[in-house]
C-alpha cells in the first residue's frame, strides 16, 4: 500500500485553496509574505472576554480528555508512515486540509451560525451530520465523547441559554465542533477567530499525539506547529465559505489508520 495520503475527486469538497495558501501550507513561502498574509487575516479582533474564554476552552487543561486519542496516529506510526517531524507535518497537512480537520472546521462554523440565526432545525441538522460523518467507530468516540465532556463542563463554568438550546434541539450524541462552536456563539465570540483558535488546538492535540508516539523533542513539535500555520489559516478560510452540502474528506489513508487503530495490538491512544 502506498505510504502517502490520496486525493480523489470523487467527493465534493469546498473551494479549493489558492496556489499561494497551499504553498504556505507546504511551507515554501518566504517569511515577509507570510508576515502579509497574518496581517490580512486578522479582520476581526477578540475582545479581552473572549479572548480570555477561548484560551481556557481550548487548552489542553480543559478536561475533555483530548489528550487520550490520536486521531489515528498511533497506527501511522506504527505503520512507518510518520517517523519524523517532516512526516508528521505532512501527514497532518492533510489531516487538516483534505480530512478530518477540514470537515470539523466547517461543522463548527455552521452551528455558531445556526445559533446566531435562532434557527434551532438548522442546528439540529449540523449536529446530527457532525456525528454521522465521522468514518470509523475510535473517531465517532473521539469527537462524541470530547463533544459531551466539553459540554458538561462548560454548562457548570461558563452556561449561556445556546447550551440549553442545544439540548432542546439536539437529543442525540454532539461532536465535539458543534459543541464548541455552539458555545463561542453564545458568549458572543466572532466566528473568525474563534474558528482560528479551535482549528490551532486541533492541530496542536495532533502534534502532542506525534511527539509521543514517534517520539520527537518538544521542539520539533514546535517546528512542526509553526510550519503549519498557514495551513491552519487556509482551512480556516475554506471552511467559512464552504455549504453544508459541500462538505467532504479525501484524506484515504488516514481513514484507514482511524479503522486500523481499532484492532492494533499496542495502543496508548483511544483512537
Amino acid at each position: 500500500m502506498a505510504k502517502a495520503l490520496h486525493r480523489s475527486s470523487s467527493r465534493k469538497r469546498g473551494p479549493r485553496q489558492s496556489v499561494a495558501a497551499h504553498e504556505y501550507a507546504e511551507g515554501r513561502l518566504d517569511s515577509h509574505f507570510r508576515g502579509n498574509e497574518r496581517k490580512k487575516s486578522a479582520s476581526v479582533p477578540l475582545d479581552t472576554a473572549a479572548l480570555y474564554r477561548l484560551m481556557a476552552w481550548l487548552s489542553p487543561a480543559y478536561p475533555v480528555g483530548a489528550f487520550s486519542y490520536s486521531g489515528g496516529i498511533e497506527w501511522a506510526v506504527e505503520a512507518g508512515d510518520i517517523k519524523d517531524a517532516e512526516t508528521l507535518r505532512r501527514w497532518l497537512a492533510v489531516m487538516l486540509g483534505e480530512g478530518g480537520g477540514f470537515c470539523d472546521a466547517v461543522f463548527f462554523v455552521h452551528a455558531h451560525r445556526a445559533i446566531a440565526a435562532n434557527d434551532d432545525a438548522a442546528l439540529r441538522a449540523i449536529a446530527e451530520l457532525a456525528a454521522a460523518f465521522v468514518p470509523s467507530k475510535e473517531r465517532f468516540l473521539e469527537t462524541t465523547a470530547q463533544g459531551r465532556a466539553f459540554l458538561e463542563v462548560t454548562r457548570a463554568a461558563w452556561p449561556c441559554p445556546a447550551l440549553n438550546r442545544l439540548d432542546a434541539a439536539c437529543d442525540g450524541p454532539v461532536a465535539l465542533p458543534v459543541a464548541v462552536g455552539v458555545a463561542c456563539a453564545g458568549h458572543g465570540i466572532a466566528c473568525e477567530g474563534a474558528l482560528h483558535a479551535f482549528v490551532h488546538a486541533l492541530v496542536a492535540n495532533w502534534i502532542s499525539a506525534g511527539v509521543r508516539l514517534v517520539p520527537l523533542g518538544q521542539t520539533d513539535g514546535q517546528r512542526v506547529l509553526a510550519a503549519l500555520e498557514g495551513a491552519v489559516a487556509a482551512t480556516a478560510t475554506r471552511a467559512l465559505a464552504t455549504p453544508l452540502d459541500e462538505v467532504g474528506t479525501c484524506a484515504f489513508r488516514a481513514d484507514l489508520a482511524s479503522m486500523r487503530h481499532e484492532t492494533q495490538y499496542t495502543r496508548l491512544f483511544r483512537s
